[in-house]
């Protein structure tokens, strides 16, 4: 018996060693290792197809972009900046690098959860249909600039979507709003939100009129972004920013007896032929809070998916006839 004890002690020491190092079996840091991993090969096969001009909507957003600035050269350094995201130097594409970068350290994230869902959301977002679905938003962009004149793609139009939504029309440019990689929400001198345009893209303002964040909030018309890609294009701090302006906005209508909902409670009406990989997609409400992480990592990349781009299709040319 008196030397059960130190045997006692020295199991249980080794078990106490084994959680605070080791975490006993947590396999979470290894699935973060390897989505990592995947999603840099990944973003190497989204090069790669953006260079070669195999996504279907980058090629459409280049054509958008260079017949547009023939008839309204005034815009020609804003449709310039735009048909940056049909290539690997636009925003959403440097988005992703960056956060494949940020996942390499545990201290950017809240838990081991998060950084795992995190991990996750990238791989996903960097499938080329996925990615393909996305850029639906700024080519319809160039479309609406056009007055009508280019189609939009895997959308319903513009008036089509105003009427099944019953939203305001803020402009060309409206799908971008919200979308961190384009702009922010700031607030004014009486404690309100307005959107602010980042760069180039500051010739919104020009277009546009100012963005309120409560107006938008209840008015919004449909984007991919907002209402479909959200879950998977908008990184934990991001998401934690746009949870701030809307926990801020709702505590300021809270105070004056009034009642705010958050603008992605309810998902808008528009989208069309968006491929398998969106459709199944989380709902863009979900953006921002942790989600258990229960899916099974499937740890062969080549079968996860497949590349094809044709599934993201408008029955229209380029051109819209009259």
């Amino acid at each position: 018996m008196a030397g059960m004890l130190p045997r006692v002690l020295a199991v249980f020491s080794t078990i106490i060693l084994c959680f605070t190092l080791t975490g006993c079996g947590d396999d979470r840091p290894e699935k973060i290792a390897q989505y990592q991993q995947l999603s840099q090969q990944r973003l190497g096969q989204l090069s790669s197809m953006l260079n070669s001009g195999e996504l279907r909507n980058a090629t459409l957003l280049n054509q958008y972009s260079n017949l547009l600035k023939q008839s309204k050269p005034d815009l020609v350094p804003l449709l310039d900046e735009l048909a940056k995201d049909a290539g690997t130097s636009g925003p959403m594409f440097q988005s992703l690098e960056r956060r494949v970068s940020e996942l390499s350290s545990s201290a950017n994230f809240v838990d081991l959860d998060q950084q795992l869902d995190e991990a996750q959301n990238i791989y996903h977002a960097a499938d080329p249909s996925l990615y393909n679905d996305m850029l639906s938003d700024p080519v319809n962009v160039v479309a609406d600039l056009s007055g009508g004149q280019l189609a939009r793609v895997n959308s319903i139009s513009r008036e089509a979507a105003a009427l099944a939504n019953g939203n305001e029309d803020f402009g060309a440019g409206s799908q971008l709003v919200g979308n961190p990689s384009y702009g922010s929400w700031q607030s004014d001198s009486s404690g309100m939100s307005f959107w602010a345009w980042y760069g180039m893209y500051s010739m919104f303002s020009n277009i546009m009129n100012p963005v309120r964040y409560d107006r938008w909030s209840n008015n919004r018309g449909y984007s991919y972004y907002n209402d479909v890609g959200r879950s998977r294009y908008t990184s934990p701090k991001q998401a934690s920013a746009q949870n701030r302006t809307y926990e801020n906005t709702k505590k300021t209508f809270n105070s004056q007896g009034r009642q705010f909902n958050s603008p992605y409670a309810k998902s808008r009406t528009g989208s069309t032929g968006l491929s398998r990989q969106s459709t199944s997609a989380p709902k863009a409400s979900t953006a921002g809070t942790r989600s258990a992480s229960t899916s099974k990592f499937r740890s062969t990349y080549s079968k996860d998916s497949s590349f094809r781009n044709s599934s993201s299709r408008t029955t229209r040319g380029v051109r819209r006839g009259k």
